[in-house]
């Protein structure tokens, strides 16, 4: 790895982030590459075809229903590689709230492609495959009418969330034609409209049985690049995560951000760093509420009218756009997929001389092939990594003269073949007690 020098007053390195580039993976590159657009309009179409997907509705019917499209998907997952392991993940859920108008089962769609390395490290990407169509209340638009909404015949769901369904398909089919060193998980997630259940009971089983899942990538409404008021944008697809500025979410946008410029720079990825949108909720949130992270990737140009509405068509949806968001997810899927673990930093002080910035850490199960570790920093208003420093395969670094005070640290692990970890950020901790040593700071 190359040696770098900063200046004392470390406001001019020799490497910022937009020159660090390491060498591109060319297994990211061809997945990224095999994305079709053709494949995924069959989806998209495929699904709509269903009629509805309500959670609510006929799981017996052979061609109309969620059961139908969970036996479709079921069978997809099956056929595009032995690799894939795939199951139904069920729940019983009894009437509760007004959604869920009886008792019914929720299952969700799971294929996974072990690890061949890391089988216990996890990356998730999924995707809710149930629809809804809202019917009010006669002479009250302000009133949804449960009953009748979970009895409805026509909700195609085909931008929400048929699209996010056809990239999680689409991923699955050229991915498990590969092995990677860490597992990947496809999922189909069920009762999203429902309030979340079918992803919020498996986020809660998985804290449960500590699954070391390193981040989840949600796609829910990625099918549409005309806005209601006619904005249009087919090379931008926004990516939520939630607050701190470094939680582990807000750490996997900006990896997600960083891999699709390294690997589709065509689409730019637009980080809004917020949960969800006003009033809105994802699959993703249960996940970043059991501490582990998670974003969500969304169009930039959302039409309500479509949405949770009849004309939610195949017709209304651009399975182009489709396609591209489907390659920002290959690009960081695989990426992590094959990446190292992050490290752990230890600790941060100023040094023997109480002006230097001293980073130490450790690697709990280094690769084989690992290359070395990449100090990262930004100014502490600075929402992306804006300076890294290449230090070897070391775990105790000295930057001379900078200031820990005004500076944000990260460090990352590279292998030999330029996958790169997730950041880990030092996050000073908001005064847990009296002692320094709890943050990581010795007093002078």
């Amino acid at each position: 790895m190359r040696s770098v020098l900063f200046s004392a007053a470390f406001l001019i390195p020799i490497i910022t982030v937009a020159q660090f580039a390491p060498a591109a993976d060319p297994t990211v590159q061809a997945i990224v590459d095999s994305v079709s657009q053709e494949r995924i309009a069959g989806t998209m179409r495929h699904l709509e075809a269903f009629g509805t997907r309500n959670s609510l509705s006929s799981a017996s019917d052979p061609e109309h229903g969620i059961g139908a499209a969970r036996h479709w998907l079921y069978e997809q997952f099956r056929g595009y590689s032995p690799r894939l392991q795939v199951r139904y993940d069920t729940w019983h859920v009894r009437r509760q709230g007004v959604r869920i108008v009886r008792d019914t089962d929720i299952v969700n769609v799971v294929a996974v492609l072990p690890g061949t390395v890391h089988p216990d490290r996890q990356i998730l990407i999924s995707a809710h495959y149930d629809s809804l169509a809202l019917v009010h209340v006669p002479g009250d638009e302000h009133r949804i009418d449960w009953e009748k909404t979970a009895d409805a015949p026509i909700a195609p769901g085909v931008s929400d969330d048929g699209s996010g369904i056809a990239a999680v398909l689409e991923l699955a089919r050229a991915m498990s034609q590969r092995e990677f060193p860490n597992t990947v998980v496809f999922i189909a997630f069920a009762g999203e409209e429902q309030g979340l259940i079918g992803s919020t009971l498996y986020a809660e089983r998985a804290r449960r049985d500590g699954a070391k899942i390193e981040g989840v990538l949600n796609n829910d409404i990625i099918g549409t690049d005309v806005a209601g008021d006619g904005r249009r944008n087919n090379r931008a697809v926004n990516v939520y995560s939630g607050d701190p500025a470094d939680s582990p979410s807000r750490t996997l946008a900006r990896y997600v951000k960083s891999a699709a410029e390294r690997y589709f720079p065509a689409m730019r990825v637009n980080l809004v760093f917020r949960d969800d949108r006003f009033g809105r909720g994802g699959d993703h949130t249960p996940f970043d509420r059991a501490g582990y992270a998670a974003v969500r990737l969304t169009t930039t140009t959302e039409d309500y009218s479509h949405q949770h509405n009849p004309t939610d068509t195949f017709a209304n949806a651009s399975p182009a756009y489709t396609a591209l968001v489907a390659r920002v997810n290959g690009a960081a899927l695989s990426s992590l997929a094959l990446a190292p673990l992050a490290p752990v930093v230890a600790r941060i002080d100023r040094g023997k001389s109480g002006y230097d910035a001293v980073l130490r850490w450790s690697q709990p199960e280094p690769e084989p092939n690992l290359a070395g570790y990449v100090v990262m920093m930004r100014a502490t208003t600075a929402p992306y990594w804006e300076r890294a420093v290449e230090v070897g395969n070391v775990h105790e670094y000295t930057l001379p003269n900078v200031s820990i005070d005004d500076v944000v640290f990260g460090v990352k692990a590279v292998d030999r073949s330029g996958n790169e970890s997730l950041v880990a950020p030092w996050a000073i901790a908001a005064f847990p007690n009296e002692k320094f040593e709890t943050y990581g700071e010795t007093p002078r």
